[in-house]
């Protein structure tokens, strides 16, 4: 879902806020070295218990929103895992369709080298199909916002 954000920025939000779970907020995609491919994002994992955030280093977005939108095509399920990967691997995602047509979307998101102290992982469900396009559409949106 794009959620309003105070930074004048588009900031996409996944999973719902509430006091047990974990929501993930995508805002504040810039590109640190002007014309060249690397784009940045800021990625936040937010609950009652949970508080944490790190930039995300891509190549124009590591292809995310496709990973996604392949997920909504293959609405009908797939067998197994399919994973995504950052640049630097500070985000981590696996998709797994499960019965009930729901994907289960597995974040893992890690401290940026050179520390590598922590990582965090949580899941979220989406309904396959619609659901699924309407978050990589959101994705496209967040990322082409920080080619202008």
């Amino acid at each position: 879902m794009i959620a309003d954000d105070t930074s004048d920025g588009l900031t996409v939000r996944v999973g719902v806020p509430g006091e047990q779970a974990v929501h993930l907020l995508f805002s504040e995609p810039t590109r640190p070295y002007g014309d060249e491919p690397t784009l940045d994002f800021i990625v936040r994992a937010r609950s009652r218990w949970v508080s944490i955030e790190t930039s995300v280093r891509t190549w124009d977005g590591d292809g995310l929103d496709s990973f996604l939108s392949s997920l909504a095509e293959d609405f009908r399920g797939w067998e197994g895992a399919r994973t995504w990967h950052s640049l630097e691997y500070d985000l981590a995602l696996s998709a797994e369709h499960r019965s009930g047509g729901h994907v289960h979307l597995t974040w893992g998101i890690h401290d940026r080298p050179p520390a590598e102290e922590w990582h965090f992982e949580t899941t979220t469900v989406h309904a396959a199909g619609e659901d699924m396009q309407r978050l990589a559409e959101e994705i496209h949106a967040l990322l082409t916002s920080g080619a202008q």
